[in-house]
């Protein structure tokens, strides 16, 4: 559990402490962000804004991780706990570090060529499709003493249910899932702080429900008053020290990311946390929840599909602009206004996540 606490308290520090040194370090190289011109007004104050700013809490997240792990070492360790870093805990940083080098290479050819499109879409597509299917596989591999991978070939809500879709179809669902989330995200982060605060709300949850996991965990079936009620995750705690180093590096660079933003994360940090969140879900044995718990992803990406299928097939739009974010802003919203609200309701779907995962482990009590 120190190591939970940890992991928060040194993503915070660091992510609070590093990123004005990288927003001097990218202004003085002239990384500033390129603003589309069919984007609202407002935003034209925010060209030149330093980005690649994912770079601060990817890092932070990665030290923070190792970090509490040698902390904790010499803490009176509990030998009932794996205190070194498990293959669940590799995996999903190894997975954010993919999406955010796609991402940053996105960036960078965005900042050089001076243009609002930076990779072609095929060659985006393809890391993300690479980074995606070596997540996948390797999420199969590595079980534990109870047979335990770090993924589960079964599909799942609050624990897996159904029957066993087999690899290739579970490469074929986590992709999906790795491409949804990391876009979703992407199509977020178009506010000042919008998507980092959003996705601060998230990693609370996911740090709550791998304690909850650990504390119930079908391991400990003998100290349980209901063993049946129990979740087979191979390792739900260091998915919650993970859980917790992102949100406390995502609420120490929110800092700096909140209007007037003084860096934005770009798809360095949007495509990194879109995975993450992803692989979150994959390894606790909650993908179909995680539709709930980051239901404002799903809310704007979904705006942006309502709004190209509309336009396609009857040449009309449903908003005034899409994703969902800048259609209030055009509707006279202040930019603050939206992220708060928008927040709020980020806040909500978390809550109502974290229902049903707590009411669906009562209901087999």
């Amino acid at each position: 559990m120190k190591q939970i606490l940890f992991a928060g308290v040194i993503g915070l520090f660091l992510t609070l402490v590093g990123t004005p040194l990288l927003i001097k370090l990218l202004a003085r190289k002239g990384y500033g962000q390129y603003i589309r011109d069919d984007g609202p007004r407002e935003h034209a104050s925010k060209r030149g804004t330093p980005t690649m700013g994912g770079i601060a809490f990817i890092f932070a997240t990665v030290a923070a991780y190792f970090l509490a792990k040698v902390i904790t070492s010499y803490l009176e360790p509990d030998p009932n706990v794996d205190a070194g870093p498990t293959f669940s805990g590799l995996l999903v940083l190894g997975l954010m570090v993919g999406m955010g080098l796609v991402g940053f290479l996105d960036d960078y050819i965005k900042i050089v060529k001076r243009r609002s499109l930076g990779l072609r879409a095929k060659a985006k597509m393809a890391g993300q499709l690479i980074v995606g299917i070596a997540f996948a596989v390797l999420a199969l591999q590595f079980a534990d003493n109870r047979g335990n991978t770090p993924a589960s070939t079964k599909l799942s809500f609050i624990t897996d249910f159904g029957w066993t879709i087999g690899p290739v179809l579970f490469v074929i669902w986590a992709l999906f899932m790795i491409l949804a989330m990391s876009n979703g995200v992407n199509l977020t982060d178009g506010l000042d702080g919008l998507a980092t605060g959003a996705s601060v709300l998230v990693f609370g949850a996911y740090t709550f429900i791998g304690v909850w996991q650990f504390q119930e965990s079908c391991a400990n079936a003998q100290t349980l008053t209901n063993p049946g009620a129990c979740y087979e995750v191979r390792d739900p705690l260091d998915l919650a020290v993970v859980a917790s180093a992102l949100m406390g590096a995502c609420l120490g660079f929110l800092w700096w990311n909140t209007s007037p933003a003084k860096i934005f994360m770009g798809d360095t940090g949007s495509l990194a946390l879109g995975g993450v969140l992803a692989g979150l879900a994959i390894c606790s044995r909650t993908e179909l929840l995680m539709a709930i718990l980051g239901g404002l992803f799903v809310l704007i990406t979904m705006s942006v599909v309502i709004q190209v299928g509309s336009f396609r097939l009857t040449g009309k739009r449903v908003f005034r602009m899409a994703p969902l974010q800048h259609h209030f802003e055009l509707k006279g919203w202040s930019e603050v206004l939206v992220v708060v609200r928008f927040w709020i309701i980020q806040g909500i779907c978390v809550i109502v996540g974290l229902g049903l995962f707590y009411a669906g482990w009562a209901a087999d009590k």
